[in-house]
């Protein structure tokens, strides 16, 4: 009976042009080598299986080739071989993580003054080295410092913070890169064909995207899948295997989205208990699709990937209007992060489902389908009226008139209804937030778009950290998400701040007055020839009556 070896060995990279991805690493390891200007020590920092020890053993084979020095070892000769089954003598790979007493550290530091037994440098291979001890670190330093011109020293970490400062001065950092899902499949798509493996795009899409950026653990699973699936790698499989949800019950649920059928959008949201999905899972997957639909929306080329053809992206992306796609979207990433503070996981899912239609506007009716008669159509006119009660201060200005009959327009879309002044005070911010949102003028909502002109002279606070304050607060008072577009006005606008300059402007102007027409102020005058210092007198405090 043969022994099977994991793709991940049997497909381990033996040179610089067979890596995936880290084009930065490998570019400057190049060019140091065909220049020759080839450090002592070098640094690989980065996340599990994104190729550190791969790099590292490619580096090795390169300085001790037999042909010579490059970036593009034989592979053929005795040097080569030996580091690649592992079998150099002049090669010392380490485990830090098993090896961290500096007795272990001074007895691998022993044979530096030797020279090689048989290669161009002797090479220090040192994995996770950041669980040697501080003992171990300064008993590495000396060597660091002042090596033998026959000694090489390759570091590898998956983190570089809790090295000591003295030793990452000493050396070459190079920092690796989590990989794209689109290298990772492109990779294990390589792989399948070059096994002669049957396979199917959307599995190995799934395979990617479970690898978090790690081909080594994308590897893996796809050894796990290929013997989940005797040989195949199939979506079905791959979603039995990694509990995913299942790809019809996302796109059905955006379907019903689209159509606005409430009813059986929260029977379907019911009939999928009997699956027991992963209901954070489902919402993530869906609002993933919706990113898609975006895409689609703004860019028509589009062509979606493995996962989301381009005819259900153009599909979805005729029916739901834009601005409901992104209100979509912001619920569901919402409704994921509170699953946990709801009852249970099905009733946070089905009311994130019914938060999305409840907060949609009317006007912004979901197109039927094709054949299902003409789509609803939407306003040209002003902006739409809104459906969601507004609470508290947003409803009107104080004073403002009794409440317009059903047919009448809401007054959350009349700029002129909305007391802004009134909902700052309502909000929950301080400090700069606050002081941005007091420089704004409301110019109007529609939906859940909220349009404010900054005032000019405040244009240093428009800022994306005090914006998106603003936003969460507003989001938060008005009970549903917000997008909020803030634009900085032309000329001066009315804004709570001047609202408030203005009106203690004209109580210092009649305190003024009333300073000198007071009797008291004018006898004081005449009998001691006494004169006001205007710029002193200052109106009393409300709380001093």
């Amino acid at each position: 009976m043969s022994s099977y070896t994991a793709l991940a060995r049997t497909w381990r990279p033996h040179s610089f042009a067979e890596m995936t991805g880290q084009e930065h690493v490998l570019r400057a390891l190049a060019n140091a080598l065909d220049s020759g200007r080839v450090h002592h020590a070098f640094l690989f920092a980065g996340t599990r299986g994104v190729g550190k020890t791969t790099v590292a053993r490619i580096l090795a084979k390169c300085l001790n080739c037999e042909r010579g020095t490059s970036a593009t070892p034989c592979g053929e000769c005795a040097s080569c071989r030996e580091i690649d089954t592992g079998r150099s003598v002049d090669l010392i790979e380490v485990d830090a993580a098993s090896r961290t007493k500096v007795d272990d550290t001074r007895e691998l530091l022993d044979n530096v003054q030797y020279a090689p037994t048989r290669s161009r440098y002797k090479i220090y291979l040192i994995d996770e080295v950041h669980m040697l001890s501080a003992q171990s670190f300064n008993a590495l330093l000396k060597t660091l410092e002042e090596p033998p011109p026959h000694v090489k020293f390759l570091l590898a970490t998956t983190d570089p913070q809790k090295l000591p400062v003295t030793v990452l001065s000493r050396c070459l950092q190079f920092n690796l890169k989590r990989l794209s899902v689109a290298l990772i499949g492109a990779r294990l798509q390589h792989i399948l064909e070059a096994e002669h493996l049957r396979y199917e795009p959307a599995a190995v899409q799934l395979i990617a995207q479970a690898g978090d950026g790690s081909l080594r653990d994308a590897l893996s699973m796809l050894d796990q899948l290929l013997a989940f699936g005797a040989g195949s790698a199939l979506e079905a499989d791959a979603r039995a295997m990694l509990g995913t949800v299942e790809r019809d019950q996302v796109v059905r649920v955006a379907q019903l989205l689209a159509a606005g059928e409430a009813r059986q959008l929260v029977e379907y949201a019911g009939a999928l208990d009997e699956f027991s999905p992963d209901y954070a899972q489902l919402l993530e997957q869906l609002a993933a699709l919706l990113e898609r639909v975006a895409l689609r929306q703004l860019l028509p080329a589009y062509e979606g990937d493995e996962l989301h053809p381009p005819d259900l992206l153009a599909d979805l992306a005729a029916r739901i209007a834009p601005e409901d796609v992104q209100l979509y979207y912001q619920t569901a990433i919402l409704g994921r992060r509170d699953l946990p503070l709801a009852p249970d996981q099905r009733t946070g899912f089905r009311m994130t489902l019914i938060r999305m239609l409840a907060f949609r506007p009317p006007g912004t009716a979901a197109v039927p389908p094709p054949g299902a008669g003409p789509p609803v159509a939407r306003s040209s006119g002003p902006a739409a009226p809104v459906s969601a009660p507004v609470p508290g201060a947003v409803r009107a200005t104080a004073g403002a008139a009794a409440p317009a009959s059903p047919g009448a327009p809401a007054a959350a879309a009349n700029p002129a209804a909305l007391d802004w002044s009134a909902i700052l005070a309502a909000l929950d911010l301080q400090g700069a937030p606050r002081q941005l949102a007091a420089q704004c003028a409301l110019l109007g909502r529609e939906g859940s778009t909220w349009r404010l002109a900054l005032d000019p002279r405040s244009g240093s606070l428009r800022t994306r950290a005090l914006e998106d304050k603003l936003t969460q607060a507003l989001s938060r008072h008005v009970g549903s998400p917000v997008r909020l577009e803030i634009e900085l006005a032309a000329n001066p606008v009315s804004t709570p701040a001047r609202v408030q300059e203005q009106a203690e402007a004209e109580r210092l102007a009649r305190a003024r007055a009333a300073f000198e027409t007071d009797a008291t102020v004018g006898v004081i005058r005449e009998q001691f020839g006494a004169s006001v210092l205007v710029d002193s007198v200052r109106p009393a405090r409300q709380d001093e009556g």
